[in-house]
């Protein structure tokens, strides 16, 4: 599904969600990553969103974002609730949704100038 057709200069934006991998900008990864607003955490090791554990967070907190969206597949599902501990100790938003549906948002938020961070699992 291409999602974009215009390229923004001042954020990294997601043009491409399939079963093989998402595209950042001009670039198709397979494996898990982070995306922040102007940076990308490459092989974040999580590939099923069942096995997440409250460490999994750190990459994605060091961003330091007011939302967090986590790309879950194909589908949503839900991490473990020490997954969401975390991010609300924190006082950090999380929403689970599949892979396309984190892409969408991610390039409205970030559209708005919000701190958003997508964490996108690949691989599983």
């Amino acid at each position: 599904m291409e999602l974009t057709l215009e390229r923004p200069d001042d954020y990294l934006f997601v043009k491409r969600v399939d079963d093989t991998g998402i595209t950042v900008v001009d670039r198709t990864l397979t494996r898990s990553f982070v995306l922040g607003m102007s940076e990308i955490v490459e092989d974040w090791p999580v590939t099923d969103v069942t096995q997440m554990r409250a460490e999994h967070a750190s990459p994605i907190l060091e961003l330091e974002p007011e939302v967090v969206l986590l790309g879950t597949g194909r589908t949503q599902r839900f991490p473990p609730t020490e997954v969401l501990a975390a991010f609300l100790k924190r006082g950090v938003g999380l929403e689970a949704m599949d892979n396309a549906a984190a892409a969408r948002t991610h390039s409205v938020l970030a559209g708005e100038g919000r701190r958003v961070v997508a964490a996108f699992i690949l691989g599983s």
